[in-house]
């Protein structure tokens, strides 16, 4: 910025809202300048003690900005945590009314972004994307657009958790609406919908996998045709980038995610027929290995650990590839020899996606069975069914790593602080949450189910249900 005749330019120092250091550009007329000066010196010495003295909290509290956490694996990295919960039950900062709906909420830059839906009829109505204060729970704006659950199973709402990047948040829908909103008003800046842009027909359990910004690019899962089962979109128009893998089977309910093996970024898809690695890039196909799930349930995301990539589903087990750390490529280390959800050996997941630690591997199985694997050889170590109590159909729960221990939130409304390890479970805390109110149409003790998973940001965990969504502290020693 140029200076104004007469005038200089003294840069300043601010904190912002986050502890971050920012830089702003004063102008200061010439004839003040000695008094001016000597105000901003002492600003500058007050700014920076109290950014000395608030940096390790500052660097230490983080957002949760898209599906589980920033990095999409589902880590915890926040300080100052509670490792058992107060006998007077956890501190609700504050409870909002919602609508209808599967989908986690996102943290970032102090608001709170949710998807919801509320019913006008026997399927239809709107869908709605709603943001609110991080801090007090105050509806910021809402975005909503009418959509018809006819051609879907479980007409209860979005099941996508919304994906936030700089000032824009991308919200999915259950059949098939993409939109890119401005975080602060609500603003549509772009939408597509897989069915009327790209082809697609509806997968039975409608469309879930989280959308996932990579660059300049959104890549999602859309089941378009021709050969648009996964599609990337300039994040800031909306046009297409490119579109790859074939149609032909369902395009499942697996989120796509990034790694890097073999000197080279991989975007991991797990569909309807096959784990397939893609150069995230340009689309083009790296390598694929066959994995067709009965029912087209590919619903967890693959799991990177250091023997490989963990691909588990409900019928048919789980798979782990060898991939190849000099180029490229994979290869099929073991599986699991059961096809049935009754009748398993190994980990048979649903929605719980799986943890990898070391040597062994982490999950819920069929019918809510907790297990360890031996991430070498597929063997199971050990189980329990403490976690979802119930052995019940689907029974689920969503596992997040912090320090030394899991939060793990199951689908009967409670929160789990444990320890997993070769040797076992160990549960160090328990308690109630949030009520489940999703219907599943099957006996549970609770009559419905809570399958939504939360985010954990700045030492409190953001969590809902079909009728609320709830802030609760997480931070150790906070007042009541």
């Amino acid at each position: 910025m140029p200076a104004q005749a007469g005038q200089r330019i003294e840069e300043a120092m601010s904190l912002n809202r986050d502890g971050k250091l920012g830089r702003g550009l004063r102008y200061v007329p010439l004839g003040r300048e000695r008094l001016q000066y000597r105000h901003m010196a002492a600003l500058l010495t007050i700014a920076c003690s109290v950014f000395f003295l608030i940096l390790p909290a500052a660097l230490l509290a983080a957002d949760w900005p898209q599906w589980r956490g920033a990095d999409r694996l589902g880590v915890w990295r926040e300080s100052g945590i509670l490792r058992e919960f107060p006998e007077a039950g956890l501190n609700v900062a504050w409870r909002q009314s919602i609508g209808r709906g599967y989908s986690g909420p996102a943290v970032a830059g102090g608001t709170v972004f949710i998807t919801e839906f509320e019913p006008s009829g026997r399927n239809d109505g709107v869908e709605r994307a709603t943001a609110l204060d991080e801090l007090t729970g105050a509806v910021l704006w809402k975005q909503e657009w009418p959509v018809d659950y006819s051609l879907i199973e479980y007409n209860l709402g979005p099941r996508a958790t919304p994906t936030v990047e700089e000032n824009r948040v991308y919200v999915l829908g259950s059949v098939g609406d993409l939109l890119c909103l401005n975080t602060e008003t609500g603003a549509v800046i772009w939408r597509v919908n897989f069915v009327t842009d790209f082809g697609a027909e509806l997968p039975t359990w409608g469309t879930s996998g989280h959308p996932l910004v990579d660059g300049e690019l959104l890549i999602a899962v859309a089941g378009g045709k021709p050969d648009a089962k996964v599609i990337a979109l300039d994040k800031r128009t909306g046009k297409e980038v490119w579109r790859a893998i074939s149609d032909g089977v369902e395009p499942g309910y697996s989120p796509p995610t990034l790694i890097e093996v073999g000197g080279v970024r991989q975007l991991i898809v797990w569909h309807g027929a096959a784990v397939t690695s893609l150069d995230p890039a340009t689309g083009k196909v790296f390598w694929e290995e066959p994995f067709k799930p009965n029912f087209g349930m590919a619903i967890a995301t693959p799991v990177l650990g250091p023997h490989g990539l963990l691909v588990s589903c409900f019928y048919d087990g789980s798979r782990m590839y060898r991939l190849d750390q000099s180029r490229p490529g994979a290869e099929l280390l073991w599986r699991g020899n059961s096809n049935s959800e009754i009748s398993t050996d190994g980990l048979h997941t649903v929605v719980t996606t799986p943890i990898a630690d070391g040597d062994y591997l982490y999950g819920i199985g069929s019918y809510g069975q907790l297990r360890a694997l031996d991430a070498r050889t597929g063997e199971r170590v050990w189980e329990t069914q403490a976690v979802t109590v119930e052995k019940a159909r689907w029974a689920s729960a969503q596992i997040v790593r912090h320090e030394d221990h899991y939060f793990i939130n199951n689908d009967r409304g409670e929160l789990i602080i444990a320890k997993l390890t070769p040797e076992g479970y160990e549960e160090l805390d328990r308690i109630d949450v949030l009520k489940p109110t999703q219907p599943l149409g099957r006996r549970r003790d609770k009559g419905a189910v809570l399958w939504t998973h939360p985010a954990y940001a700045n030492r409190h965990m953001v969590i809902r249900n079909d009728e609320d969504i709830v802030r609760y502290s997480l931070e150790a020693g906070a007042p009541r």
